[in-house]
C-alpha cells in the first residue's frame, strides 16, 4: 500500500457529488481555499463527483452555497468514519482505548523467554540463572543491562561458552553455545594397581603400564590384583645388585566373564484405591510468575486424597505461550483396600526391573551373554532372582595408601 493511501485511510475520506449550473466555479473556490480533492469525475455538464478529506467535508457546504450548487454525501472510508459508528457505544470506545494502552505499555515488558542452541544443559537451568540476574517474565525491557546479565550467566554456568539475549518486543530470544566437554585427565603421578571389581574369568589382558599379575583363563575374586603398579628392572647392572622394581601407575584393559546375581521382591497383596465421591476444587491465576489464589482458605479434611492439577496457559495464535495461566486443583478423597496381586504380572514386572538394573550395572562397556530367573513365594512376598553371565571390564584402579589414601578409579582412566 502506497504512503498516500495509508494517510488517506488514517485521516478518512468521503465521496461527494456536486450539482449546479456552474460546477466549475465550485472547483475554482476549492482551489482558492486550499481544499484538496482527487478522483474527480464529470458525468454531465452540471454534475461533478470527487473525493475530499474527512475534515474538509463541512467546508464544502459553504462553498456550494456561494456558487449556487448542492453537495450530497456518498461513500465514506477510513478510520474516523469507522469510529464514528460507535460514538454512542462508550463501553466499546473505553475498551478499545484500554486495549491500545495495554499494548503500548505491555510491549515494553518481557513476557516470553525462548532458549535456543542448548543440547546438554536443560533450558530450565538457563532460565533459572537468568531469573537470578533479573531477566524473567515481567521484567522491564529498557532497564535491563543485557551485557552485564550475560556476563554473569557465563561466570555461573561453566557449561556455556557464549550467550546473547535479543529483545523483540515482549519476547526475549536467548541464544547459547555450549562449551566443549573437557577430556578426563589421568594423573600418572598417582601410583597404584588395577584390581578386580567382581569375580570372573579373565578373557583378555592388555597391560599398558605395569606388570600383569594374572593370565587369560585365570579365575579371580573381587579385589585381586590384575596389573601390578610396578616394573621389574631385569638383570643386575653392577655386580650382583638387583635394582628394586620401579613403582608406576598401572594402566591397561582387562576383560572377563562374570556372573551377576540380582534379587527383587514385591508384596503379594497391594493397596487399591476406591474414590468416595468427595472432592474439593480450588482455582488460582499465575501472572508474571506471581500466583493469586481464589479458593477459600482451609485444610483438607480427607485422610487420603489425590490432588489433580489442570493448567490452561494463555497462548498466542503463533504458539507463543504467555506467562499467564489459570490453574485448577482438585482433591479427590479415596479409601484403600487390600487385593491379591496377580503372580504372573508381578513376576513379569520384577523381571523387567532386574534386567534394567543389570543394564545400568554393566554400563556401555559391558554385555550380557545369557540370563535365567528363579522365583519363589514366602512371608507374603514374591521374590525373583536373576543370574546373568556377562562380558565386561574387570579392572578398576586402586591407588596406594601411601601416595594419596585409598582412591578407586574405574580402570582405563
Amino acid at each position: 500500500m502506497a504512503a498516500r493511501q495509508i494517510i488517506n485511510l488514517l485521516r478518512g475520506s468521503v465521496r461527494v457529488e456536486v450539482t449546479g449550473a456552474f460546477p466549475e466555479r465550485f472547483l475554482n473556490l476549492c482551489a482558492q481555499e486550499g481544499l484538496a480533492f482527487w478522483d474527480m469525475e464529470q458525468p454531465d455538464s452540471h454534475t461533478l463527483r470527487l473525493t475530499v478529506a474527512w475534515t474538509d467535508r463541512k467546508a464544502l457546504d459553504e462553498l456550494a452555497g456561494r456558487t449556487g450548487c448542492t453537495v450530497s454525501t456518498g461513500e465514506k472510508k477510513g478510520v474516523p468514519p469507522f469510529l464514528l459508528r460507535f460514538r454512542k457505544r462508550y463501553a466499546f470506545l473505553v475498551g478499545l482505548a484500554m486495549a491500545l494502552a495495554a499494548v503500548c505499555f505491555l510491549s515494553r515488558f518481557v513476557l516470553v523467554l525462548e532458549v535456543e542452541g542448548n543440547e546438554r544443559i536443560p533450558a530450565q537451568v538457563i532460565l533459572t540463572e537468568l531469573s537470578r540476574q533479573g531477566l524473567k517474565p515481567g521484567a522491564y525491557g529498557p532497564s535491563l543491562d543485557l551485557r552485564g546479565i550475560t556476563n554473569e550467566v557465563l561466570l555461573n554456568l561453566k557449561e556455556l561458552s557464549w550467550i546473547t539475549v535479543n529483545l523483540h518486543g515482549i519476547r526475549a530470544q536467548i541464544v547459547v553455545r555450549e562449551a566443549l566437554a573437557q577430556p578426563e585427565m589421568v594423573d600418572e603421578s598417582l601410583q597404584g594397581d588395577i584390581v578386580a571389581r567382581a569375580p570372573g574369568i579373565v578373557t583378555r589382558m592388555e597391560a599398558w603400564s605395569g606388570d600383569p599379575a594374572v593370565s587369560v583363563g585365570d579365575t579371580v575374586l573381587a579385589g585381586d590384583v590384575l596389573i601390578r603398579g610396578s616394573l621389574e628392572m631385569g638383570q643386575p647392572l653392577v655386580g650382583d645388585v638387583i635394582p628394586p622394581p620401579m613403582t608406576v601407575r598401572a594402566l591397561g584393559k582387562v576383560e572377563g566373564r562374570t556372573w551377576r546375581t540380582l534379587t527383587a521382591s514385591i508384596p503379594l497383596e497391594a493397596a487399591v484405591k476406591s474414590y468416595t465421591g468427595e472432592e474439593r476444587s480450588g482455582w488460582s491465576l499465575t501472572f508474571l510468575g506471581r500466583r493469586f489464589n481464589f479458593s477459600e482458605k482451609g485444610g483438607i479434611s480427607y485422610d487420603k486424597y489425590d490432588k489433580i492439577a489442570e493448567t490452561w496457559n494463555l497462548t498466542l495464535p503463533g504458539g507463543t505461550v504467555l506467562p499467564v495461566a489459570l490453574r485448577r486443583e482438585t482433591c479427590r478423597a479415596y479409601e484403600t483396600s487390600a487385593v491379591p496381586v496377580e503372580p504372573q504380572a508381578a513376576r513379569a514386572m520384577l523381571e523387567a526391573r532386574l534386567l534394567e538394573q543389570l543394564a545400568e550395572l554393566l554400563g556401555e562397556t559391558g554385555e550380557e551373554v545369557s540370563h535365567s530367573f528363579t522365583a519363589w513365594e514366602g512371608n507374603g512376598m514374591l521374590t525373583v532372582q536373576l543370574v546373568a553371565e556377562c562380558k565386561e571390564e574387570l579392572g578398576r584402579f586402586q591407588a596406594d595408601l601411601g601416595s594419596a589414601g585409598m582412591v578407586v578409579v574405574p580402570q582405563g582412566q
